[in-house]
């Protein structure tokens, strides 16, 4: 009984069946869709992860990094997937912006502040924190570059741009990958504390799952997180227009926490609990896999998805919102020592950016 009575995120399972009613029953009811397929969608993102984190501890650790890499932001890759197939590029390059900015400032944010609270300094590893903070620059590198391109370039350079956006992905793809070689194998001393903290936070979990269920559990909410994407992404606009707010705001600050939903969860619990290298490995981590991997497999993916192909051409508030919070983030984690103070910091630059998107009148890319 005690059990039943706990709160938990898979009390929200129920808006599943309440989405699907709406969308069939009250079509034009469009901000009450939008709104419970996103409270659909972060219980089963969360047994997605679960899932995944499940089926990588029947592997060895070079084949779990991958498959927590593929799945570990597969509802967000989903939601994109089925936004890309319906032209809607600006809400995947939005969500995109979202999820790296939300990771990074509204997580992590979070995370020191609900710390800090309970201890007045919280240490971590400096050189993997730099490690992280690095590829956060890399992902910075990535959206400013193609953007400054577009916007220097002129007319002449249009012709150019998806060809350039493709090039620039394959390289992020490539430096994710050896990310991966350097975490896992030839500096994997380094982040093993990440895995042993992740290993005790499951002491309150039952036992590991089979191969067997593992699996099919993957299979059941990815297919549930699809169905529910198509209903919640063909709501949006609508949903948007309805509340008064732009596309692209909708996309930065709502479909992409919605996304991350269960981890970022994860984030505070552990901070609370004085972990903080796993509290940034995976508020950082995961904003580094959205920009060096589901970006990139988005790009390429849009050649066969969409009716037109997505570049890495962001806007410039999009961009300036990642260098933004990048900066602040590397500053930040750059001592190797954490406090709440920080926390709120990350929290306000978060609320700054938010409510500059929120007056941005909606303009063309």
């Amino acid at each position: 009984m005690k059990l039943i009575l706990t709160p938990r995120l898979d009390w929200l399972l129920v808006f599943v069946p309440v989405a699907v009613a709406l969308e069939w029953f009250a079509p034009a009811s469009h901000a009450a869709i939008f709104g419970t397929a996103c409270l659909a969608v972060i219980p089963l993102a969360g047994w997605m992860g679960r899932a995944t984190e499940h089926l990588a501890e029947q592997t060895g650790d070079g084949v779990g990094g991958l498959l927590n890499a593929t799945f570990g932001n597969a509802a967000e890759m989903i939601i994109a997937a089925v936004a890309l197939r319906r032209g809607l590029t600006d809400i995947v390059e939005a969500s995109i912006t979202g999820s790296i900015i939300g990771n990074i400032l509204l997580v992590l944010g979070c995370a020191l502040l609900a710390g800090g609270f309970r201890y007045p300094s919280q240490r971590f590893n400096l050189t993997a924190a730099r490690s992280q903070a690095t590829m956060l620059l890399l992902a910075a590198a990535a959206l400013v570059s193609p953007t400054a391109y577009h916007y220097f370039s002129g007319p002449a350079g249009v012709a150019s741009e998806r060809s350039l956006s493709v090039e620039v992905s394959l390289v992020l793809l490539t430096t994710y990958l050896l990310g991966l070689v350097f975490a896992l194998r030839t500096h994997r001393q380094l982040f093993a504390g990440h895995r042993a903290e992740a290993a005790s936070v499951e002491q309150d979990v039952p036992r590991r799952w089979s191969l067997q269920r593992s699996l099919l559990v993957l299979g059941v909410a990815t297919a549930l997180v699809a169905w529910v994407s198509e209903i919640l992404v063909g709501s949006v606009e609508h949903a948007a227009a309805t509340m008064g707010m732009t596309s692209v705001f909708v996309g930065v600050f709502v479909v992409a926490v919605v996304g991350n939903a269960a981890e970022h969860s994860t984030a505070i619990l552990v901070a609370m609990k004085d972990r903080m290298d796993l509290a940034l490995g995976i508020a950082i981590g995961s904003s580094v896999q959205i920009a060096l991997f589901v970006a990139p497999v988005l790009v390429l993916g849009s050649h066969l998805l969409g009716p037109r192909p997505m570049d890495l051409v962001f806007t410039p508030p999009e961009v300036l919102a990642v260098v933004l919070a990048v900066t602040v983030t590397v500053q930040i984690s750059g001592d190797g020592e954490s406090n709440w103070l920080e926390g709120v910091q990350l929290l306000a630059v978060y609320a700054i950016l938010a409510l500059m998107f929120y007056f941005l009148p909606a303009t063309p890319h």
